[in-house]
């Protein structure tokens, strides 16, 4: 399911280096690779000798997995469902800190396993981010080929999309989500970004801009029965009270 991304890709590199900004904060945290595949290498681009390192892979892969990366004192591979959030339970010591990456992941998934996913890193990881890439809303219903996004032999077709506009609504997923930013290009001007942007509502394109997004939760887990609807944005208008609303960001076009 996972994307093979490269690490010299710009994706890579924001995913890498917001992961990266995160455990300087909390040196001793858990890095939460969501479906990162069997061979991948971040690990050893992150480590900085004290981050705890989950990889969650399916079952059919984790074996693969931990045949070419057998697990060690601070690096183990979770068989389980990557879109099934019982896999929270097996992180230790969250007070310490969580950093979830889905690299190449989300696009795969439902929309409905988008919006529990966040809702469930939400409840679960106080003080924990969440990192993860997104094609244009165009590209949802599409095959991966005609998208130009390169997967794994046999993924699922592209399930999920989002643009800029829609970071309001994934802050309104779970009141516990405090920030939702988008993480930018290495070393890129305002052009660039703008130029990401126009892209993400032309579907003629044949290699569709993806963007990456980290959110961010709250300290505190929210008292229960707190409505979904305080969460915060970074300034702008319509970031308060946004409705939560993945599956709109599937399947339609930005007018």
């Amino acid at each position: 399911m996972t994307e093979t991304d490269g690490p010299a890709t710009s994706t890579s590199r924001r995913l890498d280096a917001a992961v990266r900004a995160y455990v300087r904060q909390h040196p001793f945290a858990t890095v939460v690779a969501l479906g990162e595949g069997p061979g991948s290498a971040a690990f050893w681009r992150l480590d900085d000798g004290r981050l705890d390192w989950l990889a969650v892979e399916p079952p059919e892969s984790a074996a693969v997995r931990r045949m070419l990366l057998p697990d060690g004192p601070r690096r183990r591979t979770l068989a389980h469902p990557v879109a099934d959030p019982g896999w929270l339970e097996a992180v230790r010591a969250p007070e310490r800190g969580v950093v979830v990456a889905a690299r190449g992941l989300l696009m795969f998934l439902r929309p409905p396993e988008v919006r529990a996913l966040f809702a469930a890193c939400a409840e679960r990881l106080p003080g924990g981010a969440l990192v993860f890439d997104a094609v244009p809303r165009w590209c949802a219903g599409r095959g991966r080929t005609r998208t130009g996004v390169r997967a794994a032999p046999g993924a699922p077709p592209l399930r999920w999309g989002m643009n800029a506009a829609d970071r309001p609504r994934v802050a309104g997923a779970h009141p516990n989500i405090v920030a939702v930013r988008e993480v930018p290009p290495p070393g890129r001007g305002p052009l660039a970004g703008r130029l990401a942007r126009w892209r993400e509502h032309v579907p003629l394109l044949h290699t569709p801009a993806r963007t990456v997004t980290e959110i961010r939760f709250g300290t505190r887990r929210p008292a229960p029965g707190s409505a979904s609807g305080g969460a915060r944005t970074g300034p702008g208008p319509g970031t308060r009270g946004a409705p939560a609303d993945p599956e709109r960001a599937a399947g339609r076009r930005s007018r």
